[in-house]
């Protein structure tokens, strides 16, 4: 039997980004270093199959500092944690690695420099994500006001308007934080700004190459893990660029079949924390059903690279 033809247009940049690669290495350059078990404060990213892997050599992840005993190294997810977390593992004598993104932490950087400078902080962001959290937790409570979207920034209640500053999740839709800054800069016209937009250059380049790939395709899946932010984004992006029918699949196996008949064109993009393989995967499976023709669709080149910390650049 003849498969049916399918253009399937692969979106780039996509998958994992700069600072996922470097918390990933970070686990496995301690776990080379200390051997296992080594201790994760949190999933390392969010992808449940890089997880699982880490965890297989030897890794070993908890919700809280207080499940990890003191002799055993522990690291810090890419996310970022409040400054409580260090200070907690500083106080019992732990050796501890930040895998926090080096994007995030310019961020937290900023914040400590606003507040500084007597800013109160605004946040926008998604309540609960780990991001959020460890950005609000490097100031004392009160000091940074989370928005998640423009109609929060109408009933926000700050100490004194002409005496602001911003911050944002380095994962949020472009289009979506736009438009809730420009809210914020007509209700509050003194509000400080990041230097440069503080949305990182992956979640950029991947929301970009998704608007190009959307308006052709009859369908879109983007890899990525459902607590993933920037893959959930993703799939908003498409859904806003004219795809009719977008979804985030974690593997192969959770494609839906009946959703995709009749189709001619396809996306597939991945998230900046799930990796090629499972991008391959998801090809793969098309191949089985389809005449596939892979159409590269490039929209920027990226090389950027994050040293790992220091600690785990010298011998034991």
């Amino acid at each position: 039997m003849t498969k049916p033809p399918l253009t399937l247009y692969l979106a780039a940049p996509r998958g994992f980004c700069a600072g996922v690669d470097r918390a990933i290495k970070i686990v496995e350059m301690a776990l080379q270093k200390w051997g296992a078990p080594v201790y994760v404060r949190h999933e390392i990213v969010h992808n449940k199959f890089v997880v699982d892997g880490l965890r297989a050599k030897g890794a070993v992840f908890v919700e809280e500092l207080d499940e990890c005993p003191d002799d055993r190294p522990v690291i810090f997810s890419a996310h970022g944690v409040p400054k409580s977390v260090p200070a907690a593992a500083a106080a019992r004598e732990m050796i501890y690695v930040d895998a926090t993104c080096p994007l995030v932490s310019k961020v937290h950087i900023e914040a400590q420099r606003h507040a500084e400078a007597g800013l109160q902080m605004i946040m926008i962001g998604h309540k609960g994500h780990p991001e959020t959290v460890g950005t609000m937790g490097q100031l004392p409570d009160g000091e940074v006001l989370l928005v998640e979207t423009v109609d929060d920034v109408a009933g926000v209640q700050v100490r004194d308007p002409e005496k602001l500053a911003f911050v944002t999740q380095t994962t949020l839709s472009v289009d979506d934080t736009r438009d809730i800054v420009a809210a914020l800069q007509d209700r509050f016209p003194a509000i400080v700004g990041p230097h440069k937009e503080d949305i990182c250059y992956a979640t950029t380049n991947r929301q970009e190459a998704v608007k190009t790939v959307a308006p052709k395709s009859d369908a879109l899946l983007v890899v990525g893990a459902p607590n993933s932010s920037n893959s959930r984004r993703l799939v908003e992006v498409a859904s806003k660029a004219g795809c009719t029918y977008a979804q985030l699949v974690q593997r192969a196996t959770d494609i839906d079949w009946r959703a995709l008949e009749g189709i001619s064109s396809i996306a597939i993009t991945a998230g900046a924390s799930a990796p090629e393989v499972l991008v391959n995967e998801v090809i793969d499976a098309f191949r089985d059903r389809y005449d596939v023709t892979v159409e590269t669709v490039e929209t920027a080149t990226e090389n950027v690279e994050f040293k790992v910390p220091r600690i785990l650049r010298v011998p034991a």
